[in-house]
């Protein structure tokens, strides 16, 4: 089914795009990936779409592995100036990336869809699959922490992820709908997979946004598969703070925990190996429990994790 069909990947962040990255390997331009944007921020006048822009520089092949963010061979001179200007420059922007920003935020200006925009960027670049994102309204997401409440790129960037996030807000969710082409990429999919991305903030966003639960229902009432990756390895997230945000926000911090959230929208639930004990605990969800090596160490590893999952749901 898969070898030859059509696959919907919902991702954000460096988990999610990495799986995303093997998928795209397997499949080609059969790939569509849908990602967060409620994490996008205004830096210097320019618009930055930090999860798309992972995705995009991930699939492109031009990311800084070692970094987890931007693009590899970065230099920092406009960086440099801005600071010596008495700019804020606590949210690093390299040289390349902001042309990137420059291009996109000229586009928009000009009367472009963020939708439309986006796939010109990814084509420039060279992405063989189709990155979609998940609306194209504005949504924010804050984070109410005891120091009040912060921008995410505020709480996530500036302040390190330090502190205690106490109740998420998705600002201008009411309003935002899935696009044209979202839609018809669920409609179209013969497997949907949700990365191993924050459950909360990246995948979250994704879900609130309106008529996507409801595409992905109709998608499993035609008998389509929903599996999720569990970005959860033994009570840790593999990197980013979604573990603390689980345990401050009131959900357990574990594989378990995750299958929660999606229990109501996935159909097929991947833990790791370690996190095996948890198979019946994850069943007994109604959701089928599969058990696999989720690290992803080097691109191999993408690859191997991504045909693992097709091959479980195949």
């Amino acid at each position: 089914m898969t070898a030859a069909g059509r696959v919907v990947a919902l991702a954000g962040g460096v988990g999610g795009s990495k799986l995303a990255d093997g998928l795209q390997v397997l499949l080609g331009d059969r790939l569509t990936v849908i990602v967060n944007t409620a994490d996008d921020t205004e830096r210097h006048g320019l618009l930055v779409s930090p999860d798309h822009d992972t995705v995009m520089y991930t699939l492109a092949g031009l990311a800084n592995e070692e970094q987890g963010w931007g693009l590899r061979g970065e230099t920092w001179a406009t960086s440099a100036m801005l600071e010596r200007l008495g700019e804020e420059t606590w949210f690093r922007l390299g040289d390349q990336d902001l042309g990137v920003h420059i291009a996109r935020t000229r586009l928009l200006r000009a009367g472009g869809r963020p939708t439309t925009v986006a796939l010109h960027l990814q084509r420039s670049l060279g992405v063989t699959a189709t990155i979609l994102p998940m609306t194209d309204a504005s949504v924010r997401t804050r984070v109410r922490t005891d120091h009040g409440w912060l921008d995410f790129q505020e709480y996530f960037v500036h302040r390190h992820q330090e502190p205690v996030v106490l109740e998420l807000e998705l600002a201008g969710i009411g309003t935002a709908h899935a696009t044209p082409e979202v839609l018809a990429a669920l409609d179209g999919a013969d497997l949907i997979v949700i990365g191993p991305s924050n459950p909360l903030v990246s995948i979250g966003p994704i879900l609130a946004v309106g008529g996507m639960r409801e595409a992905i229902a109709r998608a499993r009432a035609r008998g389509v598969t929903v599996v999720a990756v569990s970005g959860i390895i033994g009570g840790k997230a593999v990197r980013g703070p979604a573990d603390r945000m689980l345990t401050s926000l009131g959900h357990d911090p574990s594989a378990l925990g995750v299958a929660r959230l999606y229990g109501d929208v996935a159909s097929v639930f991947v833990l790791d190996r370690v996190d095996e004990a948890l198979a019946s605990a994850v069943a007994s969800l109604g959701l089928r429990p599969v058990i696999l090596d989720t690290l992803m160490a080097d691109r191999a590893g993408r690859s191997r994790l991504a045909g693992e999952v097709l091959a479980a749901v195949g």
